[in-house]
């Protein structure tokens, strides 16, 4: 018989499901596109779009890899990559499909995890790797200012933007390596008893989980200054990996043999993926960031002198790949779920 606790984690699951494919409706009757123009689009990307799907389970492998290293340094595991990749890709479909994306996709790798390692390793883990995925943006980002800078013309406006995106980055930058020194948890939880509606719950909780809330900041600590080596192979894997995402938009450009295949090509696409990821994640409390990438693929497009065509043609090859790797994601959520011991 199934415990009670095995009982409510399934319920979690089902109810992180049924979100998840509620939103895929939803994006799917909201498409502010023509169902003849997504299929003539579709058409035209022909075989680079299973290059585009291809290149995602590459950068999902990557990712489950970088949260297998910060797992591993916390104690055995007993699981195999392959079940990781599983739990990380229906972990992005869930963050993808759900308001202030975090909220879907973490819980459940946690319940998913934590039959295998324990509630505290699990949720450890799950923080840490969420935590590297934020701060490899932020390199991503400044990168992208760097490479504005070097390969683009100047323009005064400009320049005070990405001054203000820079200094954005440094400040996000500074705040991470700080939580990763000290663990970032325990201030979380007390940031949260200030909240007008979160106050009442978030002492609560700081008081039930004090002794786990300062555990899971020491592993915190640990994985930078103790575990130094897994830190940068997990950083390294997470901001790679925001380096690859760009040949999506490079194999879309070919299509259109924008400037041909080239240098100069791949770093527009650094540029435009850098800055369209920036204006979307601004909008991180709309689920899938509807209207948020599109915008900010039309406008990085134009910044780079490439046509509307082309923009709105890399966004919804764009939210089709999403789609395809959504349904997946929700459906792996069903497929062999972890059971409790």
């Amino acid at each position: 018989m199934c415990t009670f606790a095995a009982m409510k984690k399934g319920t979690i699951r089902n109810i992180l499901f049924f979100i998840g494919l509620a939103a895929v409706v939803i994006m799917l009757l909201t498409f502010e596109v023509s169902f003849r123009q997504l299929w003539a689009d579709i058409c035209r990307a022909g075989y680079w779009l299973f290059a585009v799907i291809g290149l995602w389970l590459i950068l999902y492998t990557m990712n489950a890899f970088a949260w297998l290293v910060i797992l591993r340094e916390s104690g055995e595991v007993n699981i195999s990559f392959v079940r990781i990749l599983k739990i990380t890709i229906s972990g992005f479909a869930l963050n993808s499909a759900t308001p202030v994306g975090l909220l879907g996709g973490e819980p459940y790798k946690i319940i998913e995890m934590t039959p295998v390692v324990g509630a505290q390793r699990a949720t450890s883990s799950v923080v840490l790797f969420a935590m590297m995925h934020i701060f490899s943006h932020f390199w991503f980002w400044l990168t992208g200012v760097v490479l504005y800078l070097l390969f683009m013309p100047f323009q005064s406006g400009i320049a005070i933007l990405l001054a203000l995106v820079a200094l954005f980055c440094f400040a996000g930058i500074y705040l991470f390596v700080k939580g990763y020194k000290n663990g970032m948890m325990v201030k979380l939880i007390r940031t949260l008893c200030h909240i007008p509606g979160l106050r009442n719950w978030a002492q609560r909780f700081e008081e039930t989980h004090a002794e786990s809330l300062q555990r899971i900041d020491g592993q915190i600590a640990a994985l930078m200054g103790q575990s130094s080596r897994s830190f940068y192979i997990s950083l390294a894997l997470e901001y790679f990996g925001r380096m690859m995402q760009a040949l999506e938009i490079f194999f879309m450009l070919l299509i259109f043999d924008a400037d041909g295949a080239s240098f100069l090509t791949y770093i527009h696409c650094v540029l435009i993926l850098a800055f369209t990821s920036l204006f979307a994640n601004m909008l991180f409390f709309i689920p899938m960031q509807m209207g948020g990438r599109e915008g900010g693929f039309a406008m990085s497009t134009a910044q780079m002198g490439m046509t509307n065509e082309i923009g709105l043609f890399i966004s919804i090859i764009s939210r089709v790949r999403e789609l395809f790797w959504m349904a997946v994601g929700l459906a792996l959520i069903k497929v062999c779920p972890t059971k409790d011991k």
